[in-house]
């Protein structure tokens, strides 16, 4: 019972010990490793002796020899730092001597733990015998030094890897954030423009209630964090607070229809990606026909992808392989660039001409549902 209490002590604690932090720690790493390293040492030394009629005395000084051989190691961990920003031959040099001389003094070590405790006190007739195989021991130091160089450049190129990916990280939600905001001002200058001159024509109380709108469209675009997405209601609210607004300015001009299936309400949308296509359809096709337009918003599921499709019956323009010709300004290129930041290669933005006429440009995103 006290066994199996024990043994349940010591699940539990391996469950809560953080295993990755541990490891990442480069020096608990260092003992651990060291550690185990010569414990298997050990244990080789053990198995081995198994295959030969040894009395059980030779445990003790296979024990010995480990210990001696993890005791005369760590100053080598203290030297090898000392010299590490040194040039690659010097360091070498320095590797070889240090292992050479740890070698000979733990070969002699191991002569005397075997000499004095399985030959019962015998003694060599000249000192030198108490160097003997040496070289053998050398290389098991040297392989030793190998390895600590060898582990400490893996983390450091570890370490350089993780830095790297977190440097474009960073530069990834700076772009984001970058091209998120590139979005705002085209339209805040049309719209301060717009209630520039309300005022200027003494319409106070419709160019208050832009100002209203506008604040609160504004609110929205900076609250959301261009690296999340939210919910296509959400993002539907906001395009409905920007067609407002671009309403006071076009009055009857300007119609707006939506077609959203009731399924794609809670699907996960990017922030502020449906205001830019909105915009770039009034300047190009409603602001330039003395009748206005149509603009038409569609969402519907394609399969597991959610198709998101905004058109306009204006006088249309250049296409060619999915691509508009004819804008000028950043709007269409910054959408891009956004769902590829957030989706890599699974998306798909396509500009089509729409019949009978006009521009519908169509986005397919994968599928995500949240609240």
């Amino acid at each position: 019972m006290c066994i199996a209490h024990n043994y349940i002590n010591l699940v539990k604690w391996s469950s809560c010990v953080n295993w990755k932090e541990f490891i990442e720690n480069r020096n608990r790493l260092f003992w651990l490793v060291h550690t185990a390293g010569w414990c298997g040492f050990a244990l080789v030394h053990y198995l081995g002796s198994l295959l030969h009629d040894l009395r059980d005395i030779f445990l003790v000084i296979i024990l010995l020899n480990a210990y001696a051989g993890w005791l005369f190691t760590v100053p080598l961990r203290y030297i090898y730092r000392r010299v590490w920003n040194l040039t690659p031959l010097k360091i070498a040099i320095v590797v070889i001597l240090t292992s050479y001389c740890t070698g000979v003094l733990w070969q002699v070590v191991k002569n005397i733990n075997y000499w004095e405790i399985y030959k019962h006190g015998y003694q060599p007739e000249f000192w030198l015998y108490y160097t003997k195989n040496s070289l053998l021991s050398f290389f098991i130091i040297l392989s030793w030094s190998g390895l600590y160089f060898g582990t400490k450049y893996y983390q450091m190129l570890q370490k350089e890897k993780q830095n790297v990916l977190r440097a474009n990280t960073v530069a990834h939600q700076a772009q984001l954030k970058m091209l998120r905001y590139q979005l705002n001002p085209h339209f805040l200058f049309n719209t301060l423009n717009a209630i520039s001159t309300l005022i200027l024509v003494e319409e106070n109380k419709t160019a208050n209630g832009m100002v209203t709108k506008l604040s609160e469209f504004l609110r929205y675009s900076l609250d959301k964090d261009p690296m999340k997405r939210v919910t296509l209601d959400s993002e539907l609210q906001a395009l409905k607070l920007y067609l407002d607004i671009e309403k006071v300015r076009f009055e009857e001009r300007l119609q707006v229809r939506f077609d959203i299936a009731s399924d794609c309400n809670l699907a996960k949308v990017p922030s502020m990606i449906l205001q830019p296509l909105a915009e770039n359809s009034i300047k190009h096709a409603i602001a330039v026909q003395e009748q206005g337009g149509e603009i038409t918003v569609s969402v519907h599921r394609f399969g597991n992808d959610l198709l998101v499709e905004l058109s306009d019956n204006g006088p249309g323009a250049e296409i060619k392989n999915g691509n508009l010709f004819r804008e000028n300004g950043v709007g269409l290129a910054n959408t891009r660039e956004r769902l590829q930041a957030l989706y890599q290669n699974d998306f798909s933005l396509v500009v089509a001409n729409n019949i009978p006429t006009g521009v519908k440009i169509s986005i397919r995103i994968p599928y995500e549902v949240g609240s």
